[in-house]
Formats: C-alpha cells, structure tokens, sequence
C-alpha cells in the first residue's frame, strides 16, 4: 500500500520539475514581445521574417517585430516594430533584416544615424534594405566575376 503512495509523490515531483525547466528556458530564450513605443518600416523582401523576431542594435535586442502585412498600394511587406521606449532613434536611422549566421533565424538589424531629430511613436524608418538570400549574392558574385572576365 505504501509502494503506490511513494511513486505518487515522486511522479508529482517530476512534473514539477519539468514546469520549473519550461518556465525557465522560456523566460531566459528572450522570446517575449517588447512592449514599447511602435515604429514602421517597408522592404520589397522578408525572407522568412516572422511576427516575434527580433530587432537588435548591435546585436542587442531592442524590440520585435509586432506585425506584417502586404501593402495594398505598393505591394512592399509593412513591418510594425515596438522598439523599447528608453531607446530613441535618430530620423536617419537604417533598418535591414539580417540573419544568424547561414541557416538562422532572420531579425531586424538597426543602424542608428546621426541626426538629433528622433523617430516618435508611430514613425516610419524609411531607409531600409531588403533582405538578400544566399542565391542572391551567389548570383551577383558570378554576375560580377564573369561581367570584368569579358571587359579585358
């Protein structure tokens, strides 16, 4: 009678175990929405980018993206970003998507510019470059190797 008694206890002890790891992988993963002021940004190409990715400085998380949809008027992908409220970007501010290393995930990278004037809530960052897959550079890689073969 004891036997079932023990293996009970132990099996609850177990599974709360396991809540404890899931709580802590998901809070230390970084995976949580930035709350902050929202900011939009327009690119041609995505690549893969999903609502949830991260928008970093330096390599800093400094937001997320919060939404994407396609513009109807110009067909460009429309990014909304929730940048952290202590960071202000400059006006002249660049926004890129970027990925981890060759297969990883995409995420905004910003360059902030030099301007004193700040983007406000509900700003666009309007230099953006688009993201460029492998095949892209491959492409352009050849392109340029055999367009000077052909100039000498």
């Amino acid at each position: 009678m004891r036997k079932p008694v023990i293996e009970s206890i132990m099996g609850a002890v177990v599974l709360l175990v396991a809540a404890y790891f899931l709580v802590f992988a998901y809070t230390s993963a970084h995976q949580r929405q930035v709350d902050g002021y929202h900011l939009k940004a327009n690119f041609l190409k995505v690549g893969g980018l999903r609502v949830g990715s991260d928008v970093r400085i330096s390599g800093i998380k400094v937001g997320s993206v919060i939404d994407q949809r396609l513009d109807q008027q110009t067909y460009e992908a429309a990014l909304t970003l929730s940048i952290r409220p202590d960071i202000r970007l400059p006006v002249d501010t660049v926004a890129s998507i970027a990925t981890q290393g060759l297969m990883g995930d995409k995420y905004i990278r910003l360059e902030p510019g030099t301007m004193s004037e700040r983007l406000e809530d509900g700003g666009e960052i309007s230099n953006t470059r688009d993201f460029k897959s492998l095949e892209d550079t491959v492409g352009e890689f050849i392109f340029l190797a055999t367009g000077s073969e052909g100039q000498r």
